[in-house]
């Protein structure tokens, strides 16, 4: 072993240690970063990467598009859009057992396809449908379990602001990975639906049946969905269609927003500025981790870390799908203790070079579409996945009569059906690539 492989071994163990001591991860990959590649490059080096590094990575055009996607998250949010979409869902499926959490669900789906962020998702609909489900004496394990596992689905349908950043550093057309994303996006949806239905057919209680609405207020509910649909199918349809790429279809989604906010006067002056600061606020937080990671990944490629990583992993003899498997395993573990975005720019330098070495009987181009939406699955698990399941934490802050491990406990059976969804996806790569080339 060269020194510099041992100096990125001993970066890499502080860095963990740094995080573990609650230091902010953008922060502890930019000091280790920087301090590596000082120890191993010299000063000047240092010097010559600062001053080009961080202007090359905030001018990122792909990237702009993330701010973006954040603001009309925000606007929807304070426009009341999560209210709509949920008594839409909730008129059409609530009067079956467990319907009202069965509208969650897809209510958590439609929001996620405007707000991109799975915390943002359970935070917004958590508010919403609780008192719903609190009022039609849902358990409280599948009340609760439900939003948590329901906001994990913000993550992956488009625009997901984690798939923007995975492509970014993939080099994948982000029209293409967003398409990837679709089909498994509505498996997800589908397949959570059934674990409700199956989970108050155990339990009867667990999930009462709803009320039936009249058609007047059936169409009236299913009306105020309308805006959502509209941007999402502008936004989405548009970049589908070739009309235009994500960072325009992102600015037309921001002023949709925008109008409808407006317009209804459910926007007022103050919201709009709030929604900018938020923006700014977690759009920096963004551009900070993004920095921090390229820091990071300078280091350890002139330490070798990674190199030595993918080459060890590939000589092993394993077999490609056994490989995968293992780097699957890693991202939801990791998944139990970090938010999504870090996981991605922290270990794809990693396990990328393993997984674009491996013949999965794949075109380069397809392997990032497909390992990018099992990536992004996987690490979602560990939202609703102990110790530190995140979405787990914001709904349990929403319901704090009830206990921690009853949400867990209530998001078990979608914890269940998304290991199955890895299966298919995995045996069936498919079934995330028909749809791009299908577009395309």
């Amino acid at each position: 072993m060269g020194q510099e492989f041992l100096t990125g071994l001993v970066g890499l163990i502080i860095m963990v240690l740094l995080i573990a001591v609650r230091i902010p991860i953008a922060f502890a990959m930019a000091l280790v970063g920087m301090a590596g590649i000082y120890l191993i490059s010299g000063p000047m080096i240092l010097l010559s990467q600062m001053k080009s590094l961080a202007f090359g990575t905030f001018t990122n055009y792909d990237l702009s598009v993330a701010p973006l996607f954040i603001l009309m998250g925000h606007l929807a949010t304070r426009a009341n859009l999560s209210f709509g979409l949920f008594r839409a869902a909730n008129a059409w499926l609530g009067h079956f057992r467990g319907g009202v959490a069965m509208a969650a669900i897809t209510a958590c789906a439609g929001f996620g396809a405007i707000c991109g962020s799975s915390l943002a998702t359970a935070s917004t609909m958590g508010k919403v449908a609780l008192p719903e489900l609190r009022r039609y004496n849902y358990s409280p394990a599948l009340a609760t379990g439900t939003l948590a596992a329901g906001g994990t689905l913000g993550i992956l349908i488009p625009p997901s602001i984690v798939l923007v950043v995975y492509s970014v550093i993939v080099e994948v057309n982000i029209v293409e990975m967003f398409s990837a994303a679709m089909v498994p996006s509505m498996v997800a949806v589908l397949f959570f639906i059934l674990a409700i239905a199956l989970y108050t057919r155990i339990a009867p209680d667990a999930g009462p049946k709803g009320g039936r609405v009249d058609h007047q207020e059936l169409l009236a509910a299913t009306l105020g969905a309308i805006p959502v649909i509209l941007v999402f199918g502008i936004v989405l349809g548009g970049m589908y269609l070739g009309l235009y790429t994500a960072t325009p279809a992102a600015s037309i989604g921001v002023f949709l927003v925008l109008a409808y906010g407006v317009a209804r006067r459910v926007l007022s002056l103050r919201d709009i500025v709030a929604a900018i600061l938020s923006t700014a606020k977690n759009a920096g937080m963004i551009y900070l981790i993004v920095l921090g990671a390229e820091l990071l990944k300078i280091f350890m490629s002139r330490g070798g870390v990674p190199q030595a990583a993918a080459n060890a992993m590939l000589e092993s003899g394993l077999q490609p799908y056994l490989l995968l498997l293992v780097v699957l395993a890693a991202l939801i573990v990791m998944g139990m203790f970090m938010d999504s975005l870090s996981i991605i720019l922290l270990t794809l330098p990693f396990f990328w070079p393993v997984i674009s070495g491996l013949d999965f009987g794949l075109t380069p181009n397809e392997t990032k579409l497909w390992f990018g939406v099992l990536a992004l699955i996987v690490v979602e698990l560990g939202l609703i996945t102990p110790p530190v399941g995140m979405n787990v934490f914001i709904i349990n802050a929403l319901a704090r009569d009830v206990p921690m491990i009853e949400t867990f406990k209530g998001a078990l059976p979608f914890f269940l059906f998304e290991i199955v969804r890895v299966i298919l996806l995995v045996a069936f790569p498919a079934i995330v690539l028909a749809f791009p080339a299908w577009i395309s």
